[in-house]
């Protein structure tokens, strides 16, 4: 199985947890899919859009437990990323892990699945 990695703020989470589902941020929404990252991609997606921010929780998603069209299509580095293509149901969340910044103010990250 192949675990996918959302990050999001701990408030966001709790709101997908009372809707039962995430239908993405605005910059998903703006993009038409949610955006996920792989184990070897998450901690640069986190620098890159999460610099220095806290309150943040890891979201541990397996990729074949959605029912959405996932896709994986070139993004940074012309890496393969993966892209939900309709919600995220709270279900599909299979672990969540908080995600604290580090005395150098880049985020800790508990331990990954492939």
């Amino acid at each position: 199985m192949t675990t996918i990695y959302r990050i999001l703020p701990a408030a966001d989470w709790a709101a997908v947890k009372i809707a039962g589902r995430f239908a993405g941020s605005a910059h998903d929404i703006r993009d038409g899919f949610i955006h996920f990252s792989t184990s070897a991609q998450v901690a640069e997606t986190a620098a890159k859009h999460y610099a220095g921010l806290s309150g943040l929780v890891l979201l541990y998603v397996k990729a074949e437990s959605l029912s959405a069209p996932l896709k994986w299509e070139k993004s940074r580095n012309d890496d393969l990323f993966p892209h939900l293509y309709g919600d995220l149901p709270a279900s599909a969340v299979h672990r969540v892990e908080n995600l604290p910044l580090g005395p150098d103010g880049r985020h800790v990250f508990p331990d990954l699945e492939p």
